[in-house]
């Protein structure tokens, strides 16, 4: 028998200790993450940071986002932008990269699924 992976508050639930966030442009900026989920590639959890900004990238792996609670400015390279808060979903595909600016606290659940490499 296979039974499901419960999580019955993502809002409220622990996302784990905070740690620094490792790509901050300012100090003081921490992160949480917790792994709810993960099998053959593709895995699932609730990620937390607090305010501040930080550049991130997707190498290799697709990323679906749920934002829980917070606000946040996310700006990609050619000036694009776009808001987050409660209720946005929004996709990084594979090569994505990006500049986030955390107005409050910020929740997300979030889905990643591996990309196979290519061979040329």
């Amino acid at each position: 028998m296979v039974n499901a992976t419960v999580m019955s508050d993502a809002t409220t639930a622990s996302p784990g200790e905070h740690n620094p966030k490792e790509t901050a442009i300012q100090a003081g900026q921490t992160e949480a993450s917790f792994r709810l989920w993960n099998r053959d590639g593709l895995k699932t959890g609730i990620w937390e940071v607090t305010p501040g900004e930080f550049k991130s990238t997707r190498p290799g792996y697709d990323e679906i986002c749920q934002i829980l609670s917070g606000r946040g400015t996310i700006t990609e390279p050619d000036g694009n932008s776009f808001d987050i808060g409660p209720g946005t979903l929004f996709v990084t595909p594979a090569g994505w990269e990006g500049h986030w600016t955390i107005h409050e606290t910020l929740r997300k659940m979030w889905v990643v699924a591996d990309v196979p490499a290519t061979t040329e």
